[in-house]
C-alpha cells in the first residue's frame, strides 16, 4: 500500500484529487494539507511514501516544500502537481528532488502513474513536460541571469512572503526569526537580485513560481 499526503490549498481541487485517489486499491491517503508549511510538518509526523503537492500554495510552495523535505533527509518522495508547463519551474522542481511533475490537464490519466513511479523511487513527467525539457536539452540556461539562482532557501521563502504582502515583522513571526535577521536577509536578496522596488520583486517571484497570478 502506498501511503500518500495530499497538499492543495483549494478545497474543491483537493476534494477532486482525493476522489480520484480513493478509487485506487493500492493508495492510502493518510493526511491532507492546505499549505506548504503544513505539508512539511505532516510529512515529518507521518513519514508517507509520497507527498503529492500543488506547486502554488501559501507560505511554502510545492518546490520549497520538496527542498525542505530533501534537506531534512526524509525518505518521502515528492510529486509536483501544476497547471504551469514552465521550463524554469520544471527545472526547479527537479533540482528540489521532486520525483514527478504532473500537469493538471492530464491528472486523470497520469496522476496514479506518477505516484506509483515515485513510490518505486522512479521519476514521472507529463509528456508535455518531457518534450519541453528535451527540446531545451543542450541549450545554455539563462534563468540565472536575474540572480534568482544565487538566493538560498531562506531568502527565497522571504521573497515569497514579501511578494505576498507581508511586513518584516510578520515574516519574522511566521519564520520564527528576529526582525533584524529578516532585515539582513532582505537586504541580501535585494542585492543578489539587483532590484529595489516591490513591483520588480513581485515580477521575479512570479517568473520563478514563488507566487502565481492564477492557479
Amino acid at each position: 500500500m502506498i501511503k500518500i499526503i495530499v497538499a492543495e490549498d483549494h478545497h474543491l481541487v483537493r476534494e477532486g484529487i482525493l476522489s480520484l485517489l480513493e478509487k485506487a486499491e493500492d493508495i492510502e491517503i493518510i493526511a491532507e494539507a492546505e499549505d506548504g508549511e503544513e505539508a512539511v510538518q505532516l510529512v515529518q509526523q507521518h513519514r508517507p511514501d509520497v507527498l503529492l503537492t500543488d506547486i502554488g500554495m501559501p507560505r511554502l510552495n510545492g518546490i520549497q516544500a520538496a527542498e525542505k523535505i530533501r534537506d531534512m533527509g526524509l525518505e518521502t518522495r515528492v510529486v509536483i502537481l501544476s497547471m504551469h508547463s514552465n521550463k524554469s519551474l520544471i527545472r526547479q522542481s527537479m533540482r528540489s528532488g521532486a520525483k514527478g511533475y504532473v500537469l493538471k490537464s492530464g491528472i486523470k490519466d497520469e496522476l496514479l502513474m506518477a505516484l506509483r513511479a515515485a513510490a518505486r523511487n522512479g521519476t514521472y513527467l507529463s509528456p508535455e513536460v518531457s518534450e519541453l525539457l528535451m527540446a531545451d536539452f543542450g541549450t545554455p540556461a539563462a534563468e540565472g541571469q536575474d540572480g534568482f539562482d544565487l538566493l538560498n532557501p531562506r531568502e527565497r521563502e522571504i521573497l515569497k512572503l514579501i511578494s505576498e504582502g507581508h511586513t518584516n515583522k510578520s515574516i519574522a513571526d511566521l519564520m520564527h526569526l528576529s526582525v533584524k535577521t529578516i532585515e539582513k536577509d532582505r537586504t541580501s536578496l535585494l542585492e543578489k537580485l539587483q532590484v529595489r522596488d516591490l513591483a520588480s520583486l513581485i515580477r521575479l517571484a512570479m517568473k520563478h513560481g514563488l507566487i502565481f497570478d492564477e492557479d
